[in-house]
């Protein structure tokens, strides 16, 4: 007896936004990713919201918002509850992506989609598996076992090889990469021979890649020619992604006595920098074989980094020393976190650079430079902070707080209080150059 197969796209499909497919085997429905805009928009998983409850289990292939961002919400808020499976570095640093995101979008605006506990609550529930561990659905999907191979990409990212016994061969390969990586092996194409039903996209199919020696040249130039100009250089990144390969080979040229950059800062910048670092260490099984050999061989671990500095806030930065500095930071968009700070600052002086490694959604900061970047243009940026309130205001807020709570209260005691803070939002005009 052959099974009913049907494919249902929420998103990723026709056009470049996050993946989110719910595929069905007769009656068992299985949510492939559940990835989510970098603006955090409510009306984007809308659809989705109304299928969370006919779910019977849920894959992750990266750790990355675009493709699991909006789990945290689903189980939190939605009450999603079925088994969700996900490689050990996905698990580790998809908590991580999510963390820094949560934080990046807090400090800047209020964000109640979900919070840092319904982050945990979400990874909880999740089993971790390794490469070629095969698991069998239990319940309903009785029958239907579930196999992550390596994709390449990132650290954990996975292609998904689904087997309804004795009958479907389905395989759910995304943003997956055949090629060997400064960190990571090539995904396992050879081990996917004529599945029934092979589910993938066309994201790079038109990008002609320049080879890994010439961009790794022309970076360094970049770098270069930006520090001995007294600039300073903002690298544009991911939480816990593609920020691995580009920070383990930045610590790698800052070794090179040669080229000087020893006598600039370079700096890692996101909220969750040293625990991501910490995971990045314990993984090396999941990475190159080149990597691997080093580290069983001379025990010298990639990510034992001896030139980059881990800092957590912009006041970690401005402690590093004088001089011009090299900063990676997230996030890639530019919408919100570090990234933008940074950007708001130094966009406007001409001896600082602003690298963008990553092609993030229509309608986002990086994506509009990219498309309509001009020396000199003006642009208008909405620069959201969160302030602690002070003086007559704090003596306000705690005078209205204390009325509301109890009209006989006329002003309670400021130190009795936690210190409230506040939003503050203002529209500033930057020049890029």
């Amino acid at each position: 007896m052959t099974s009913i197969i049907k494919l249902h796209t929420i998103s990723g499909a026709m056009d470049e936004s996050p993946p989110c497919y719910i595929l069905q085997i007769d009656d068992v429905r299985i949510l492939l990713d559940c990835g989510w805009d970098e603006k955090f928009d409510p009306n984007f998983i809308k659809e989705l919201k109304r299928q969370v409850h006919t779910l019977d289990a849920v894959l992750l292939s990266h750790p990355d918002a675009y493709h699991l961002g909006a789990l945290p919400y689903l189980v939190g808020k939605l009450g999603l509850n079925c088994p969700i499976y996900a490689t050990i570095p996905v698990f580790k640093m998809g908590q991580m992506f999510m963390y820094d995101l949560y934080m990046s979008h807090f400090n800047m605006g209020d964000f109640d989609l979900f919070s840092l506990d319904d982050v945990d609550t979400a990874f909880e529930k999740i089993t971790q598996l390794k490469y070629n561990q095969t698991v069998s659905l239990k319940g309903k999907g009785y029958g239907i076992s579930i196999t992550p191979l390596n994709a390449g990409h990132m650290i954990g990212g996975t292609i998904w090889k689904i087997v309804k016994v004795g009958e479907e061969d389905i395989v759910y390969a995304t943003d997956f990469n055949h090629k060997k990586e400064r960190h990571l092996s090539g995904c396992e194409l050879d081990r996917l021979q004529r599945p029934s039903l092979l589910i993938t996209d066309a994201y790079n199919a038109q990008y002609q890649q320049a080879r890994r020696r010439a961009r790794d040249e022309k970076l360094m130039t970049n770098i270069l020619q930006t520090v001995r100009n007294n600039g300073n250089v903002l690298i544009a990144a991911d939480t816990a992604g593609r920020m691995l390969e580009l920070a383990h080979m930045l610590d790698q040229l800052w070794k090179n006595k040669e080229s000087g950059l020893m006598a600039y800062s370079l700096a890692l910048l996101n909220n969750v920098s040293y625990n991501v670092v910490e995971f990045a260490k314990s993984q090396i099984e999941w990475m190159s074989d080149k990597l691997t050999k080093a580290f069983e061989g001379a025990r010298n671990n990639p990510f034992q980094f001896k030139h980059i500095q881990l800092c957590h806030t912009l006041a970690d930065v401005y402690k590093l020393p004088a001089g011009p500095k090299v900063v990676l930071a997230s996030t890639p968009d530019l919408e919100s976190g570090f990234t933008r700070d940074l950007f708001i600052q130094w966009a406007s002086n001409a001896n600082n650079s602003i690298i963008l490694t990553t092609r993030t959604s229509p309608g986002t900061l990086a994506m509009d430079l990219v498309e309509n970047y001009a020396p000199g243009r003006q642009i208008e940026l909405d620069v959201r902070r969160r302030v602690d309130l002070e003086g007559a205001e704090l003596e306000e807020y705690l005078r209205t707080q204390g009325e509301k709570i109890n009209p006989l209260i006329a002003k309670p005691e400021p130190e009795e209080e936690s210190k409230p803070d506040e939003m503050r939002d203002t529209i500033l005009t930057i020049i890029i150059c």
